[in-house]
């Protein structure tokens, strides 16, 4: 996954964030959330410790387990949503899985696949909002590219493609959408220390970063801690 199922999940239920202490006490849950994954608690039971870290922090969330790269999921999901809160304000689209390895290696099974994960659940879940947001004439959508979707990434063309419609999608449908009030963004972040990045070292970093023109830092558990955030040059 582009993040780690526990990151996924908070960030899907996170309503506002209003304040730098709010982010603060974000991170320190995503921190200690990330730490069950290196034991062998259940989806169920990581669920359930993020609904109790978030309601210990006075967040009310409602979870709710859907596969976003199948239409039928992101429907049943929505519905669910809006017959029990009638609305949606905001929609983060963040769903992601990397598959690193030559052109001529991929299979047809391999592309559809980051295509539908990537790309489609970004469509499918937006289709499916979008009418809830027009008649309230309100409504945000945020979807997570990658820089690769602006640069390109060797041995990574799939997701590139995946990225780069996303970044394509968004500035159209952002024209689209403004008359009615509703804000469309993208956000394309470059290397981030999640479970897919896990197996990563300084060489591989520096490597994907051949021209010297970004420089970024990844974040510890320690920088989070200590309320150090990812720094962009």
């Amino acid at each position: 996954m582009e993040r780690s199922k526990a990151e996924a999940v908070i960030e899907a239920i996170i309503r506002k964030v209003t304040s730098k202490e709010l982010i603060y006490k974000y991170s320190k849950i995503l921190s200690s959330v990330k730490d069950s994954f290196q034991t062998s608690l259940s989806e169920t039971d990581i669920t359930k410790l993020i609904q109790k870290e978030l309601e210990n922090e006075n967040i009310k969330i409602d979870i709710i387990k859907a596969d976003v790269s199948k239409k039928a999921d992101v429907l049943a999901m929505i519905s669910y949503v809006i017959e029990k809160y009638h609305r949606i304000d905001v929609l983060i689209n963040n769903a992601g899985i990397s598959q690193e390895r030559l052109f001529t290696d991929i299979n047809d099974e391999e592309w559809n696949e980051i295509i539908d994960v990537n790309l489609n659940s970004v469509y499918y879940c937006t289709k499916a909002v979008i009418p809830y947001m027009i008649q309230r004439k309100s409504g945000c959508i945020i979807n997570i590219s990658s820089i690769w979707g602006v640069t390109g990434g060797s041995c990574e063309v799939g997701y590139s493609t995946s990225k780069a419609a996303i970044i394509g999608f968004s500035k159209a449908l952002a024209k689209e959408m403004g008359p009615s009030n509703i804000r469309i963004n993208c956000i394309a972040p470059g290397i981030i220390d999640t479970d897919m990045n896990k197996n990563l070292n300084e060489n591989d970093i520096e490597a994907k970063y051949e021209d010297g023109t970004l420089k970024i830092s990844i974040p510890k558990k320690e920088q989070i801690e200590n309320k150090k955030y990812i720094e962009i040059k």
